[in-house]
């Protein structure tokens, strides 16, 4: 019995007491109902997440909340919390349950209950967060392609969320921060980007923010799962119109094989918006995904080759706050400059939907220096958002230099590498 439990227990013998006694344990029970009653009953989101409602029966509710007389255990359901008739409502609301990443959520999967949270651990350090779905099924379109399981389902507060294999991609309410962030740091940060690659991003956010720079003219968008692009574009306002824009060539195909194949100094730009490397199986161990390619040297050396001798790559690069996302993004870094890059910088960027709720890139620049004048990308993004169509709701200027702007220790561990000591070097970097 947890210590909440014993303070809400009682069983009929309190009722039976007699004379003084009985009153003053009346008068203290009173007190301890009032002060109970005033505080609200919160539930715990690292540890409370409901991922399914089960059906129980008022039967099962009944003796679960020891009403027929025989326990004074007040207890929860996942259907809603139960008390006795007598007791202030349990401060805990839910039972916890065990969450899962990639959890089966759609009618094929759990045909017995239906979702009310998609959730997903992180089984590296135990955080685990979730979203609340919508009322009824949640579950707006779901199908299997040669990949992956594909769902779109709706959210009380984050609007439509796309999930792949259980694992959510995107929302409505803050794919702005992650897509304006790819696509206009790289391309402010070029003083005339107009050949871009599109590795990924199946979704067709990023290509629809890349769209917006006038002085664009070929787009090659590669991903490998078709069944993703179609169901972007029936159930996302940006998938409407991302692929239909003339300056866009769509390659339904592998995204290394493509960059293999790509000849020397194509691109002004390329954007790889490609899923995690790695994700974590239930006992803790590292289970590496068919995305490693495109973190491996070789796939860095072919992009570097690919992009011109001032060309820009930025790519997504995990959060700060898992320590295999540090250790990959120190790697990464130390590739990319390995490779040829000039210049190699880690910017961080808000967004609630994700593990820890941020989430970075890497931006990699064959030439060195700042790329675009701080007054020209303020110019250039004045005329953009001009035309209503083309307006930004997280992106602007400023953030071309306050995105690389990392936590003391953040900032160490990653360039530590390249600083060895030296301040001057230090700050070189990061500018």
């Amino acid at each position: 019995m947890s210590r909440q439990q014993q303070q809400h227990c009682h069983s009929k013998r309190t009722m039976l007491w007699n004379g003084p006694l009985a009153a003053l344990a009346l008068l203290v029970l009173a007190l301890a109902t009032l002060a109970h009653a005033q505080v609200p009953a919160v539930a715990n989101s690292r540890t409370q997440e409901v991922v399914t409602a089960t059906q129980t029966s008022q039967q099962q509710q009944k003796q679960q909340a020891g009403v027929n007389g025989t326990s004074c255990l007040s207890n929860t359901t996942a259907a809603g919390a139960t008390s006795t008739a007598t007791l202030p409502p349990p401060l805990l609301i839910k039972t916890p349950a065990v969450p899962t990443m990639n959890v089966p959520m759609g009618p094929k999967a759990q045909k017995d209950a239906i979702p009310t949270y998609i959730g997903e651990m992180t089984e590296e350090t135990g955080f685990y967060q979730s979203i609340r779905l919508g009322e009824g099924n949640p579950v707006l379109y779901e199908t299997q392609s040669d990949y992956q399981n594909i769902q779109v389902v709706q959210s009380q507060a984050y609007g439509k969320i796309l999930v792949l294999d259980g694992v959510v991609q995107l929302t409505e309410r803050d794919a702005d921060s992650y897509n304006e962030m790819m696509a206009h740091i790289p391309l402010f940060a070029h003083p005339n980007p107009q050949r871009v690659l599109v590795v990924g991003g199946g979704d067709g956010y990023v290509v629809s923010e890349v769209l917006k720079h006038a002085s664009v003219q070929h787009v090659d968008h590669v991903d490998l799962d078709g069944g993703v692009i179609q169901t972007c574009q029936e159930h996302f306002p940006w998938g409407q119109a991302a692929w239909d824009d003339p300056r866009v060539h769509l390659h339904v195909a592998d995204g290394a094989a493509f960059v293999r194949n790509a000849p020397a100094n194509s691109y002004d730009v390329i954007i790889q918006d490609s899923s995690d490397p790695w994700t974590w199986a239930d006992d803790g161990s590292r289970v590496v995904l068919p995305s490693s390619v495109l973190y491996s040297t070789t796939h860095f050396s072919n992009l570097q080759r690919i992009l011109k001798s001032n060309g820009i790559l930025n790519l997504q690069a995990e959060t700060l706050n898992i320590p295999s996302d540090l250790e990959g993004i120190r790697e990464w870094r130390q590739q990319a400059t390995a490779v040829g890059f000039a210049q190699a910088r880690y910017g961080s960027l808000m967004i609630s939907s994700y593990p820890t709720g941020q989430i970075g890139f890497l931006l990699c620049q064959n030439a060195p220096g700042p790329g675009a004048s701080a007054e020209s990308m303020e110019q250039r993004y004045q005329t953009m958002i001009a035309t209503p169509e083309k307006a930004t709701t997280y992106y602007h200027p400023p953030l071309q230099t306050s995105s690389f702007i990392l936590p003391l220790w953040a900032e160490k561990y990653i360039y530590s590498d390249a600083v060895n000591g030296d301040e001057d070097e230090r700050t070189a970097i990061i500018a």
